[in-house]
């Protein structure tokens, strides 16, 4: 792919069976998740709507959309990263100059394709997920699409394994530029000591769910599900650690649902 090549170009045309004419009227040009599927800790759905509709959604790539689209039917689809915040990552990308990356989780492959697009021509991203089938199945054949495959270094299996032979190899200590981490909760702080190894000092280390639904909020006697209780654990054991870090700066945004962006110093 050429650089400067344009996003249609990159992305293709939309898939007929995506046709955005039979999912919103033409007053309603953005295509919004609907609620309790929508994805932001913002407590008016009309201010995130005008979001989307205003900044996101009009420069939103069509081989992102598509993909959205797709992912948006699937039975998992809030594992997704939020469109906004795909947009926030890619910007990250730019902003870095980052050439080489990594991505802890995969699923169907928005957060991925948002960093490939964003990539140099001869950029990679070593995405890593426990298993592919859904992103070979639903999120691959956009990435192939957008012409970006060539980015894209999947590595099948446990992330904690796949970072200790990334590190096993000297030549990658401090060789990535940014590293994005949407997995298994109970494990971000043992990927964030191995990340602290392989971003360089500079770079950026970004955490999804860093908010877990606003419950990281609650007292901690407060009720919760069977499900959210270990994963707010973890968070906030994740949040008090970051902030004590003093090899990383730390900004936390509440966007989707909650960003940590870690920038190494040391």
């Amino acid at each position: 792919m050429l650089v400067g090549a344009s996003k249609e170009n990159q992305c293709g045309r939309q898939a007929k069976s995506l046709k955005e004419s039979s999912m919103a009227s033409k007053d309603s040009p953005a295509v919004m998740p609907s609620p309790p599927d929508v994805k932001t800790l913002l407590k008016s759905q009309a201010l995130y709507k005008y979001i989307l509709d205003t900044t996101v959604l009009p420069n939103e790539p069509e081989c992102m959309r598509e993909l959205r689209l797709l992912t948006d039917k699937h039975e998992l689809r809030i594992m997704a990263s939020s469109p906004d915040e795909a947009q926030l990552l890619g910007m990250l990308v730019k902003i870095t100059g980052a050439k080489n990356t990594i991505e802890v989780g995969v699923y169907t492959g928005h957060s991925l394709l948002a960093t490939a697009l964003a990539l140099p021509d001869d950029g990679k991203v070593v995405a890593i997920d426990t298993k592919r089938d859904d992103y070979d199945r639903i999120g691959r054949q956009f990435v192939e699409k957008a012409g970006v495959e060539h980015k894209v270094d999947f590595r099948e299996g446990p992330a904690l394994d796949h970072l200790a032979e990334l590190l096993a190899d000297d030549g990658n200590l401090g060789r990535f530029d940014m590293a994005f981490v949407d997995a298994d909760k109970p494990n971000y702080v043992r990927y964030h000591e191995q990340l602290l190894r392989l971003v360089r000092v500079g770079g950026l280390i970004i955490y999804d769910n860093t908010l877990w639904s606003g419950t990281v909020a609650l007292p901690d006697d407060a009720p919760l599900s069977d499900f959210d209780r270990p994963y707010c654990v973890a968070i906030k054991d994740l949040n008090v650690r970051l902030a004590a870090d003093k090899r990383v700066e730390v900004v936390q945004l509440a966007i989707a649902d909650g960003v940590t962006i870690c920038r190494r110093v040391v």
